[in-house]
């Protein structure tokens, strides 16, 4: 996001925010809320000691190793930089806004061992 919102101020094209902060938004919660809270509950669920690498499936990993990959691809392709800020954003307030999940899972957790 930080890099998104730098390319957008640097075209001067901040306004372009506010649609990437709705797009992310609704994708945050019609795609990515349902993967967060099935990984919420994996985490929940691990035995102590587990694999840290045992927090998501193989599946999630290698959409992981993707996302990674797309973005390094479109940083380096000569797409304009207001795109690109766009896509930056959007993606980013979209992960940023599903990670609510995993913060209120770890609230409810620690208000529980605060009552034991």
């Amino acid at each position: 996001m930080i890099r998104g919102m730098s390319w957008l101020t640097t075209t001067e094209r901040l306004w372009l925010t506010i649609p990437a902060v709705i797009a992310g938004s609704l994708k945050s919660l019609f795609i990515l809320d349902n993967s967060a809270r099935k990984g919420v509950h994996r985490i929940l669920e691990l035995a102590d000691g587990t694999c840290l690498g045992a927090v998501y499936s193989i599946k999630t990993w290698l959409l992981v190793l993707v996302m990674i990959g797309s973005g390094i691809v479109l940083r380096h392709s000569s797409l304009p930089k207001e795109l690109l800020g766009g896509v930056y954003m959007t993606i980013g307030w979209a992960l940023f806004f599903s990670s609510r999940h995993a913060w209120q899972a770890w609230r409810s957790l620690s208000n529980q061992q605060k009552k034991q």
